[in-house]
């Protein structure tokens, strides 16, 4: 590709032809692979969930599709708002699952709480907190998360986090895409539906989920989809103009704390375009001309890039057997 061509417009989608195709691979694998009657999904109130909502509602039918909105104490306030509101638009199905008293029985909370309070002695009742990632633009070196803590009176304190205090808060939280998932097949066991799941291919590629949380799915309809065509394709399925402006969000920690933040260190825009660049061996000059960025940002980000699939393979793997054994024979 010249460097002339090279432009944002790479990632732009007939988005008709995209719905048509995405559609009909909802149904033939819901329909004939998965032998199921419809689908249930996740609905957060996110661009991802809402816009799988509104594809499956396209292909399946309004009454085959079926949101479950799982809120918790710590979620954002608009998060139940705003998946009531997509849901309440396509005239789908939904089920609220408030999953708190689950995550306080299984020690959720409390298990991240303590590996806080190991940094931040202070940390206690009415506390709020994150973990974040240095800028990428700016930083040249190991992704060292850090936690920040905000008091009740709204002090604010940062601690470097070790590797056993990482660990213990990601484990600890990872309690809540898989109580969420659980949640999930529940539902879709009861009414003999597939589970759709909502990564987009950022997320995919970079292992940005939980494995056996929010990385489980019996269908990944717009895993093949940068974030940037996915609001392409909301705008196309005339999702709620709210939700298309939400600045997008992990929906885990206590405080606000976006995708950028805690995992990308770019916004998804640009991040979108490096993907697309290392996937296709484009010059990092022609990306950071395009992405408003340095050739040695863009370098940070293809070498991050890299890291992270490394890192997060284990994510992907399924499982593993001593010796192999035959398929089995469904027909």
């Amino acid at each position: 590709m010249s460097a002339a061509l090279f432009t944002s417009d790479v990632l732009t989608l007939d988005t008709d032809r995209t719905v048509r195709e995405i559609s009909a691979a909802i149904r033939r694998h819901v329909f004939n692979n998965l032998r199921r009657k419809g689908a249930v999904i996740g609905l957060s109130g996110g661009i991802d969930s809402s816009v799988v909502s509104a594809l499956s509602a396209d292909a399946l039918g309004q009454d085959r599709t079926f949101a479950l909105l799982m809120p918790e104490r710590e979620s954002s306030d608009d998060s139940l708002a705003l998946g009531q509101l997509v849901a309440d638009k396509l005239q789908i199905r939904t089920v609220v699952e408030d999953i708190t008293p689950i995550l306080e029985a299984a020690g959720c909370y409390r298990r991240r709480d303590e590996m806080i309070r190991a940094l931040i002695p202070e940390y206690g009742p009415g506390w709020k907190s994150k973990i974040v990632l240095p800028g990428k633009q700016e930083h040249d070196g190991y992704n060292i998360f850090s936690v920040i803590a905000e008091s009740p009176d709204g002090k604010q304190m940062r601690a470097r986090l070790t590797p056993e205090a990482y660990y213990g808060i990601v484990a600890a939280t990872n309690f809540k895409q898989r109580v969420r998932k659980m949640m999930e097949y529940h539902y879709a066991d009861r009414l003999n539906y597939a589970v759709l799941g909502t990564p987009n291919r950022l997320e995919y590629d970079q292992g940005f989920f939980v494995k056996n949380g929010d990385g489980a799915a019996d269908l990944k309809p717009i895993a093949h989809l940068y974030k940037t065509q996915v609001y392409q394709l909301a705008k196309n399925l005339s999702i709620p103009e709210e939700v298309q402006l939400r600045t997008p969000t992990t929906d885990t920690y206590s405080m606000n704390q976006t995708q950028e933040e805690f995992y990308f260190a770019l916004p998804y825009r640009q991040m979108d375009l490096c993907l697309y660049g290392r996937n296709n061996s484009v010059p990092v000059e022609e990306v950071a001309r395009a992405a408003g960025m340095t050739p040695e940002q863009v370098q940070r980000v293809y070498d991050d890039i890299a890291s992270k699939r490394r890192a997060t393979r284990y994510q992907h793997a399924s499982h593993l057997l001593v010796e192999p054994v035959a398929e089995i024979d469904h027909q």
